[in-house]
């Protein structure tokens, strides 16, 4: 037997999935045979798989866990040297991802990640015991592609996770984009509007002409801040969550970023470094797409728990590359 204490790291979550996380290698259809059987107990009593936690609380767990995975904690062999930190305080990390770089382990649990790169420095600065947790783990509360560069945000507890989770849901945090595209878009701020469905197998989304067979709608507010040379620096506010609307919706109108492969744009990306004679020592071509989420608003609207003094924070990358770049390719053809 098992016997739990629930802290408040663990308060706030329904008893069945307190339960697969505290015992990971308990299959969940076991976890719910137990609760009907009382092989799992609530202070000592039969309860409901939805029971919701409280701090203090304990949970008997009468089943005999199978052998442990085998393999180290991806997090312990990590370093989060490369770990670029805008801001932090007790509940929420927010951090620089850099372009290449995946947000969570895929096929290769051991593999360098934004997580595990966050989840290291927790450790070492003596954030996060995971020997003193039951079972939260600090975790990011949204993602980037792989190859995007920008801000990420990560909670510390398990109460600011829910918050960051629910205001994520709710839109009230709001995330600026800067990115490259081929062309000057017209009219010079807008809003895309396109309908979206994900390709899973192929790792896509395709462009529909209405919600049919599944597609979902995706709205992106987007203004033009400079053109030079048929390309232009765009800020774009994804008013939708969809997976890649800013790389897809673009590529439907007829400017795909620049170094976008996937979406249309990374052949004439390369033909564009050839053509770059003024600027060969650095050209603006990208062997993956100029996107980058470089600005983060906390808008709530709604009470927000142990996060409410961030309402109305706005966070900022100093710098982002290849604006910086195009800045000064621009002003060098200005000059000529």
């Amino acid at each position: 037997m098992k016997v739990f204490l629930i802290r408040p790291n663990d308060a706030g979550q329904r008893l069945d999935r307190f339960v697969a996380k505290a015992m990971p290698s308990l299959p969940f259809s076991l976890i719910q045979k137990g609760l009907r059987t009382k092989k799992i107990k609530l202070n000592g009593k039969r309860a409901t798989a939805g029971a919701i936690l409280a701090a203090g609380q304990t949970v008997d767990v009468y089943l005999r866990e199978s052998p442990a995975r085998e393999g180290a904690q991806p997090w312990r062999l990590a370093s989060w040297s490369g770990l670029d930190i805008i801001y932090e305080d007790g509940n929420v990390l927010l951090c620089n991802k850099e372009a290449g770089l995946t947000v969570h382990p895929d096929n290769n649990p051991a593999a360098d990640t934004l997580i595990t790169r966050a989840l290291a420095y927790l450790y070492a600065s003596g954030q996060w015991d995971p020997d003193g947790e039951n079972s939260f783990t600090p975790a990011l509360a949204h993602r980037l592609d792989r190859n995007t560069s920008g801000l990420v945000l990560a909670a510390k507890t398990a109460a600011a996770l829910r918050v960051l989770n629910q205001k994520f849901r709710n839109r009230e945090i709001d995330k600026a984009y800067l990115c490259l595209v081929i062309g000057r878009p017209k009219p010079d701020a807008g809003t895309l509007r396109h309908y979206l469905k994900r390709d899973r197998e192929r790792c896509r989304v395709e462009v529909r002409p209405d919600r049919s067979d599944g597609a979902k709608t995706a709205l992106t507010a987007y203004r033009v801040l400079g053109t030079h040379d048929g390309m232009s620096l765009v800020e774009c506010r994804p008013l939708t969550g969809r997976t890649h609307q800013i790389r897809a919706q673009w590529a439907a109108v007829g400017h795909p970023l620049l170094g976008d492969g996937k979406y249309g744009a990374g052949s004439r990306d390369r033909d564009r470094n050839r053509d770059c004679n003024h600027n060969r020592d650095k050209p603006l071509g990208f062997s993956h797409q100029a996107l980058c989420a470089y600005r983060l608003s906390f808008a709530f609207t709604t009470p927000s728990g142990c996060l409410e003094y961030l309402r109305g924070k706005t966070f900022e990358l100093p710098e982002v590359p290849f604006a910086t770049d195009f800045a000064g390719w621009a002003g060098h053809r200005t000059r000529d």
